[in-house]
């Protein structure tokens, strides 16, 4: 029998018979996997209604828990010493906790002192320690959360004496644990709440439907804390279960498990509310016992239709054979090297593909370097490498426009990627999505290729208008267009910078700087703009002498703002600063220069409080980041998110770290009084210490006296204020706090080493 006659037989078979044992075993499989499905879905709508009327209970319970825990009574009572013989007190604290009664089982409830030894129950008020679960009691304050539940008995703390368990009552309940004052980051709460309810009560719960199995729940540590015999019975499928949260994490789901050489189908939920396990077990076999009747059925009926396709099958296949076989027989004399003729339809197709092949392979070769070399000729004209005389010849083979009265270039850049969908690893992308739609907007005739050029799309335009102001608004139209297209498709915001008009092709390179400059306005205009270069403000003024020392003024002030926290006098501050730059118009190229002095202040800042830069502000707040900013909106977002915010979060974890250092309390009360009659003795009123203890602290931590310190940093506010103002020498004197002004020069000569006028006439000459 031919080779391919074979195979078309064979196909024929199978394609005729794959349906029908598709059919009969889908048919199987559906009927048998819609039974498990249901069963599935009973199941796991049993244990979701199950777990959420264990977890209404028990949040009901908490809340009414954490209403009495907070009340005035329970607050005031954590500080009092209650005896027997207050029985008003006891009263009204037991009518409290008879309150939390609001679900039937709660066998009793506590109310526990630990500073004033004593506690209440449904039943009695005694001392803690006279009660048999009261080192127990205890160790529940060691558990790092404020509200727990427990579900066995606990073990000793480790390191504590393990009497405490022996002693401990281990009733059939469950236990709610409310510590007093919420306190989670201690383990010595002022005393506790811990409610019992009966594990009988919890069971009541759950479903008791057997038709979909057995229901019952383990604790976070797969414990059977509910002691129900279902429970017990299913050991290593409790194992199982737990194996499964662990390693996948996943919080509801389904498998078959064997037991006893049964095999059962599993239902199990996870709850993130308190850890507990809803496990239902069925047995499969009850499931699939209505779909074996269906397995015999559908093979009878699969068995019959199969011996008929393939009589069907038989005699098809010769009659489709025969135009393959002429086929062959007509292109038998076109040899193919490595050809096996046995196989009909292969040789006919090889014989065929030997044919076409070099041809396609050529054009396809030639065509994808055609196009990388017309973009990197344009690359090259943009650079400035291209000459008049090689620009004709190229311009021919390339197909590029031939005649034109006016040349412009676009300059494209992405404004900002924040706020919108996209990362900053999509900027490439991005970039040649755009390059591309700039390809087809724009008619061949009217453009070179596009290209993209140091994070810039970049596109030479040709013009037929007569002058530069037709031209110029023929390409801000065309750059409207593309605006449109890239905010309609992609949701980006984008600049386009445009460039003089021009005529010789040779000055592209200095036409794309052009477009760049003008990109450069960014900063004071703010996103998505479209700008011509000779729309740029020229000549203007250089900065003045009075604005650098306002700034820096500003700077000196943002960065004490920042040592004390004061995060609305910081952004005040910073917009004071912007403020400034913007009204003196200062030139944007100047930009960065001076806002990198105020970002190095800032880290000097972090170093000086013992922070290394990267540690606390990550990646982004770096100068090279800085420099990529466009606009004076990612400028201001920059500063305040990605510098202010972490340094001031830094600082304040320093402060609050140190707060209990009396020298960093005595330094912060000379900052803020320097300008007042502070002495030791004014420090020791307001610290309550002795004022040579203070003296011998300040001096060990700080390694200068403290009257010593207070003259220095005196004698800085008022180098500050010879520098900035023009305060006289005695106006600052006073407010300095010195009474005399010849005082008052005589030690700043001592610690400066020169007069105040004399360091003034210094500073200017500066």
């Amino acid at each position: 029998m031919p080779k391919y006659l074979l195979r078309l037989l064979t196909f024929t078979l199978i394609l005729g018979a794959f349906p029908v044992i598709s059919i009969g075993i889908i048919s199987y499989y559906i009927a048998t996997g819609d039974i498990e499905d249901k069963v599935k879905e009973g199941n796991m709508q049993v244990l979701l209604q199950t777990q959420m009327r264990v977890e209404q209970v028990m949040k009901t319970l908490e809340l009414t828990s954490i209403q009495y825990v907070n009340s005035s009574l329970v607050s005031s009572s954590m500080g009092e010493t209650i005896t027997a013989d207050e029985f008003p007190k006891i009263r009204d604290l037991s009518k409290g906790l008879y309150n939390l009664q609001t679900i039937a089982g709660i066998s009793d409830a506590y109310l526990i002192n630990f500073d004033k030894n004593w506690f209440i129950s449904f039943k009695s008020f005694q001392t803690l320690d006279s009660h048999p679960d009261a080192e127990q009691f205890k160790a529940f304050a060691k558990y790092p959360n404020s509200l727990f539940w427990l579900t066995v008995k606990p073990k000793a703390p480790a390191g504590q004496d393990a009497a405490a368990e022996e002693t401990a009552t281990s009733p059939d309940t469950v236990r709610m644990v409310y510590k007093i004052p919420i306190v989670p980051t201690t383990s010595k709460p002022k005393g506790l709440l811990v409610v019992e309810i009966l594990n009988n009560q919890i069971s009541n719960l759950l479903s008791q439907n057997n038709k979909l199995g057995d229901v019952y729940v383990l604790d976070r540590d797969g414990n059977n804390f509910l002691s129900d015999p279902s429970g017990s019975r299913y050991t290593e499928i409790n194992r199982m279960v737990m194996q499964r949260f662990a390693s996948s994490g996943e919080e509801a789901g389904f498998f078959n498990a064997n037991v006893n050489n049964k095999e059962m189908g599993v239902t199990y939920r996870h709850s993130s509310y308190n850890g507990w396990n809803y496990i239902s077990v069925v047995s499969i076999k009850e499931i699939t016992k209505q779909s074996r009747a269906i397995a015999w059925i559908t093979f009878i009926a699969c068995t019959v239709i199969f011996l008929i396709v393939g009589l069907v099958a038989f005699y098809g296949s010769r009659r489709m054979y025969s135009p393959i076989k002429r086929l062959f027989e007509f292109t038998k004399d076109i040899a193919v090297e490595g050809q096996d003729d046995k196989d009909e339809l292969r040789s006919i197709e090889g014989r065929f593909r030997t044919l076409f092949s070099t041809e396609k392979q050529l054009q396809q070769q030639v065509k994808g370097q055609f196009m990388q070399l017309k973009e990197f000729f344009v690359l090259k004209l943009f650079a400035g490498q291209v000459s008049e005389g090689d620009f004709g010849y190229r311009a021919q083979m390339f197909g590029f426009p031939a005649e034109w009265h006016r040349l412009g270039v676009l300059t494209l850049q992405i404004d900002s990627l924040q706020g919108t969908r996209y990362r900053e690893h999509d900027r490439e992308l991005l970039l040649f999505a755009i390059n591309n739609m700039v390809g087809e907007l724009i008619p061949a005739g009217r453009r070179f290729s596009p290209v993209l050029l140091d994070q810039s799309q970049v596109t030479l335009l040709t013009s037929e208008a007569q002058d530069d102001q037709e031209a110029k608004r023929e390409f801000y139209e065309t750059a409207e267009e593309i605006k449109r297209k890239v905010q309609e498709f992609l949701q980006l915001p984008v600049s386009i910078g445009i460039s003089l008009p021009f005529v010789k092709v040779t000055n592209a390179a200095r036409a794309y700087g052009e477009g760049l400059e003008a990109l450069k306005n960014r900063i004071s205009l703010g996103h998505e703009i479209i700008i011509h270069y000779d729309d740029i403000e020229a000549g203007k003024k250089g900065m003045e002498v009075t604005v650098y020392t306002q700034l820096k003024m500003l700077e000196d002030q943002l960065v004490n703002a920042m040592k004390l926290g004061d995060m609305d006098r910081v952004e005040e501050l910073f917009r004071q600063y912007i403020t400034a730059i913007l009204d003196k118009e200062v030139h944007f190229n100047e930009y960065p220069v001076l806002m990198i002095q105020l970002i190095s202040k800032v880290l000097q800042l972090v170093q000086e409080q013992g922070g290394t830069v990267r540690k606390v502000l990550g990646d982004r707040a770096t100068i090279e980041h800085f420099l990529k900013l466009n606009t004076m909106d990612d400028i201001r977002t920059w500063f305040k998110e990605d510098l202010f915010k972490p340094v001031s979060a830094f600082i304040n974890q320093q402060a609050e770290s140190q707060y209990i250092n009396i020298a960093s309390q005595m330094v912060k009360l000379i900052h803020e009084r320097f300008d007042q009659d502070i002495s030791l003795e004014s420090c020791a009123g307001t610290l309550n210490f002795h004022p040579v203890y203070l003296s011998r602290v300040f001096k060990k931590e700080m390694g200068i006296n403290f009257s010593e310190y207070l003259a220095e940093y005196r004698m800085n506010m008022a180098k500050t204020w010879l520098e900035n103002t023009h305060l006289k020498i005695s106006e600052i004197a006073e407010k300095l706090n010195y009474t005399n002004t010849t005082a008052f020069i005589r030690t700043f000569r001592k610690i400066v080493g020169m007069t105040p006028g004399q360091y003034r006439e210094q500073f200017k000459k500066d």
